[in-house]
């Protein structure tokens, strides 16, 4: 279960604002990648609460919808996305990294030290730290993770209205039977990712034969 092992070690380093980030969304096929920034106000967050922070992938949507909502009261939080445009111009990586560049802008303060999930460090304005299955092991990157993911599921929900009959409220953009489907029925939709293998064969038939990896850029 995630704790504050992370960020209590870097306060004993003198950091003061420490903020977990985490992103949702590197493996659809469509929509955008969705980077979440959370400085927890450690004053605010009861042991009862932190308890019920984790890995969003742990959590059933409704806890996460829940606890959504309970971190606008004791959190700062910002919130960056990458559109499909930048995933196809630049890869979903570095989409990702400019997903988190923005959630830290959008914090409105200069942290003094980024928990961020995975191995690769983005290059932020602060210092980062990477920690590697961190959703899982700092309660900041736990929140992060869920306001993550939250907001980009909600995000797909709207999507789904405008661009009907792919099936986004269910699957939100993953490569599900029910999208494979929807994408044989209608071909590709305008916020579909066009440099994901699955699409580009769509496109480009004399790919197909070639083999592809679950969210992979071509």
């Amino acid at each position: 279960m995630p704790d504050f092992c992370f960020e209590d070690e870097a306060a004993r380093d003198g950091k003061a604002v420490i903020v977990g980030i985490d992103e949702a969304g590197r493996g659809p096929w469509a929509g955008p990648v969705l980077a979440a920034a959370v400085v927890l106000d450690r004053g605010k967050v009861s042991r009862k609460f932190a308890r019920r922070l984790n890995d969003s992938k742990k959590l059933s949507p409704a806890v996460r919808e829940e606890l959504f909502e309970q971190l606008q009261g004791v959190a700062e939080i910002g919130v960056g996305r990458a559109e499909v445009a930048e995933i196809d111009i630049f890869n979903i990586l570095n989409a990702t990294f400019i997903a988190m560049g923005r959630a830290v802008a959008a914090l409105g303060m200069r942290p003094d030290l980024a928990l961020v999930d995975g191995n690769v460090a983005p290059a932020l304005s602060c210092p980062v730290r990477c920690v590697v299955e961190g959703d899982g092991r700092s309660l900041s990157i736990a929140a992060a993770s869920i306001v993550a993911k939250v907001t980009r599921d909600r995000i797909m929900h709207s999507l789904a209205i405008e661009f009907p009959g792919y099936g986004f409220e269910n699957h939100v953009g993953y490569g599900t039977p029910e999208h494979q489907a929807s994408l044989a029925r209608l071909g590709p939709s305008p916020i579909h990712r066009r440099s994901f293998m699955p699409i580009l064969k769509m496109l480009n038939p004399a790919l197909a034969g070639l083999p592809h990896v679950e969210g992979e850029s071509a």
